[in-house]
C-alpha cells in the first residue's frame, strides 16, 4: 500500500494507493477520527453511477451518514453558479460547520468540491477520492481548488489542503479510452519537471491496459508532494514549475467552450510549444524534445493545434492566466529532461511563435 505524506505542518496529510480502497474508505475515514461528522459526497453524474454505491456503503458501514450531490460531468461544470448550488443543497441537506465534503471523481469534481469545502460555512474538511489518471497523478494533490470562469480557467479559487487522500486505481478501469489518454499528460510532465527516468517507464506501459501500476502512480504524487511542501502557496518559483505546458495550454483551453478539450489535450499542446522555446531558449536538445513528444503521441494527444482556434484568441486568454505576475510573463522551460525552470525572458512574441508552431 504505497502511502505518500505531504508534511505541511498542522496542514499535513496521507495519499494512500491501493487497489479496492474505495471499499474500505469508511475505515480510513474512521482513523482520522471522524466518526460521527456527516459527509457531503460530491460527484458527478457518471462517477456517482459507476461508484457512488461503492463509497455510500462503506460509509455507512463504518457509522457516517452522507448525502451524495451530483453535477453534469465536464469541465462546464466548474463554475461558481455550480458551487454555490452544492452549497445551498448542502444547506437544505442539513449540513453545517461540523460535516465534511468527500470530492468522488475526477479533476473538475475535486476543485468544484475543494473549493465548495473551503467556502461553505467559512472551512470544512474534505477528503479527495479521485477516479481518473489527472487527479489521482496530480490535481487531487496540493490544495489547490477553484472554478472557472468566461476569462480564463481556475481564475476564482482557494488553497485548501485535503485531510486525506485515497486512490484506487481500480477506477481507472471504468474511464472511456479518451480521459483515460488524458490523464498521461499529467504524468508526462511530472517525468520530464524531475524525473527523467520515469520517461522510460511510461514509455514501457501499454496504452490500451487499464492497469496502471500503484507505485507508478504514487511515484507521481511524490514529485507533486516534494515541491507542494516547498512551495505550497506558489510564491518562489518553485511550485510553478508544475506549470510546465500549462500557460499556454490553459490559453488554448480556455479558447474553446469548457470540455470541448480534454484538460490533458490541451496540456499536450502547451508542452509541445514549451519544448519548442526551450530548444529556442534553454538548450534543450532536439533529441530530447523528439522523445517527450514521441510519448505524448503514444498516449494520443494531440500534437497540432486546431484551425478553429485562432492564435489571437489563445494569446488573450492566457494574458489572463495567473502566471502572469503584474502583467510579467513566468514560462516554465525545460534545460533537459528532468531539469525545469522558470524564465522571466520570454517575450510576448515567443509566446505567438509558438503557438503558431503548433500549427
Amino acid at each position: 500500500m504505497p502511502t505518500v505524506h505531504v508534511d505541511l505542518a498542522e496542514r499535513s496529510y496521507d495519499v494512500v494507493v491501493e487497489k479496492g480502497i474505495l471499499r474500505r474508505s469508511g475505515e480510513m475515514l474512521q482513523s482520522l477520527g471522524f466518526s460521527g461528522r456527516r459527509f457531503a459526497v460530491i460527484s458527478d453524474e457518471t462517477v456517482a453511477r459507476l461508484h457512488g454505491a461503492v463509497l455510500l456503503h462503506s460509509l455507512e458501514a463504518a457509522g457516517f451518514q452522507a448525502t451524495v450531490h451530483t453535477i453534469p460531468s465536464g469541465e462546464a461544470s466548474k463554475t461558481l453558479s455550480h458551487a454555490e448550488s452544492l452549497c445551498r443543497e448542502m444547506i437544505r441537506a442539513g449540513h453545517d460547520r461540523k460535516s465534511g465534503v468527500i470530492a468522488l471523481g475526477g479533476g473538475v469534481v475535486g476543485d468544484l468540491a475543494g473549493f465548495v469545502a473551503a467556502v461553505f460555512y467559512r472551512g470544512l474538511p474534505f477528503v479527495q477520492i479521485p477516479s481518473t489518471i489527472v487527479a489521482q497523478v496530480d490535481s487531487s494533490v496540493g490544495g489547490k481548488t477553484g472554478v472557472n470562469v468566461a476569462e480564463g480557467k481556475n481564475l476564482l479559487g482557494a488553497f485548501h489542503q485535503p485531510r486525506l487522500v485515497l486512490v484506487d486505481p481500480e477506477t481507472l478501469g471504468t474511464l472511456p479510452d479518451r480521459e483515460f489518454h488524458e490523464g498521461f499528460a499529467e504524468a508526462i510532465k511530472h517525468a520530464v519537471i524531475r524525473d527523467a527516468a520515469m520517461l522510460d517507464e511510461l514509455a514501457a506501459l501499454n496504452p490500451a491496459n487499464r492497469e496502471v501500476p500503484a507505485d507508478l502512480i504514487a511515484r507521481n504524487i511524490a514529485i507533486k508532494a516534494r515541491i507542494v511542501e516547498a512551495d505550497e502557496h506558489e510564491t518562489r518559483d518553485i511550485r510553478a514549475l508544475l506549470n510546465f505546458g500549462h500557460t499556454i495550454g490553459h490559453g488554448i483551453e480556455a479558447a474553446v467552450p469548457y470540455g470541448e478539450l480534454l484538460h490533458g489535450e490541451a496540456i499536450a499542446l502547451g508542452m509541445r510549444a514549451a519544448l519548442f522555446l526551450s530548444e529556442r531558449h534553454a538548450g534543450l536538445s532536439r533529441e530530447s524534445s523528439l522523445k517527450i513528444l514521441g510519448l505524448l503521441e503514444r498516449f494520443q494527444l494531440p500534437l497540432i493545434l486546431p484551425h478553429t482556434i485562432t492564435t489571437e484568441t489563445v494569446m488573450e486568454k492566457l494574458a489572463r492566466d495567473k502566471k502572469f505576475s503584474a502583467g510579467a510573463i513566468r514560462f516554465v522551460l525545460l534545460d533537459a529532461p528532468g531539469s525545469a525552470r522558470v524564465s522571466h525572458d520570454i517575450t510576448r512574441a515567443d509566446l505567438h511563435e509558438a503557438i503558431e508552431h503548433l500549427r
